[in-house]
């Protein structure tokens, strides 16, 4: 009797839920690359699906614009109820501020049992990391993140505003260093001066600020600017901004949050 085809038998009743990192290639782990080899279907935003063009060929393709996250996800969990695989992409890592979350959500509300075993009862979901954004920005900066942070999205599309601000205020008080995630769209202009002037009651002007657009791909642009001058930098749903706490600072172009070494040993011997 020959051997059961194991590759082939794994793939049955499957929900991937993928993060692909910054989207070039390169950033890509192995193990993500493994899956959109070989799900039988791949569902995600129309921009992350182009950014893997090169892994779907041939497969059953289930992509949608902006603010329609809940109908690919539900469309990707039914291709899996059906018996095939199916990945669900998103940029970064998929469990921030990604798809994860949402699909384990909808699975829960619709009573849909699920698994993270093989061989166990009911439709397997397997969660695939990528390189989140503020990861991939981090690396460009130098070592932003080396000590305690923070990280905040100005999106107030499922998040009150007034609870972001609570959340800007205790972290600026608390002298993390502040990642912000999706700092400006066309109708949320004026979001990240006010995300500043919350955070300038608690820093410095000279607080040194880090703005990463499009981090690993072809148009990426880095620069780090003094936090009295964020308001006016250039920033879009693609950047992501690092503000230093009290102890960042700027040594050969590169943005350095200490994680406290220089107190306990001497780093001049």
């Amino acid at each position: 009797m020959p051997k059961p085809n194991h590759s082939e038998s794994e793939k049955k009743n499957i929900l991937y839920i993928v993060g692909i990192g910054p989207g070039h290639s390169s950033y890509l782990c192995k193990r993500a690359e493994e899956v959109l080899q070989k799900a039988d279907a791949i569902a995600g935003y129309t921009t992350y699906i182009r950014l893997i063009e090169a892994l779907t060929e041939g497969k059953k393709i289930v992509q949608t614009g902006m603010k329609k996250e809940v109908e690919r996800v539900e469309a990707a969990i039914d291709i899996a109820l059906q018996g095939e695989s199916c990945a669900i992409v998103s940029s970064g890592d998929p469990g921030i501020y990604a798809m994860a979350g949402l699909a384990l959500e909808l699975c829960q509300k619709k009573n849909i049992p699920i698994t993270s075993g093989k061989n166990q009862k009911g439709l397997q979901i397997e969660v695939v990391p990528g390189i989140p954004a503020l990861s991939a920005g981090a690396s460009l900066l130098g070592a932003p993140l080396t000590h305690d942070f923070a990280v905040i999205s100005l999106s107030d599309l499922l998040t009150p505003w007034e609870v972001i601000e609570k959340r800007i205020e205790a972290a600026a008080a608390a002298d993390f260093v502040i990642v912000i995630y999706n700092p400006k769209s066309r109708k949320r202009s004026g979001h990240l001066q006010n995300a500043q002037q919350i955070i300038l009651r608690h820093r410095s002007p000279e607080t040194p600020v880090g703005i990463v657009t499009g981090a690993m791909r072809e148009k990426q642009r880095i620069r780090i600017v003094p936090l009295a001058e964020l308001h006016i930098a250039e920033v879009d749903m693609q950047t992501t901004v690092f503000i230093g706490n009290q102890s960042t600072f700027i040594y050969g172009g590169f943005m350095i949050t200490p994680r406290g070494y220089a107190k306990k040993y001497d780093l001049n011997s």
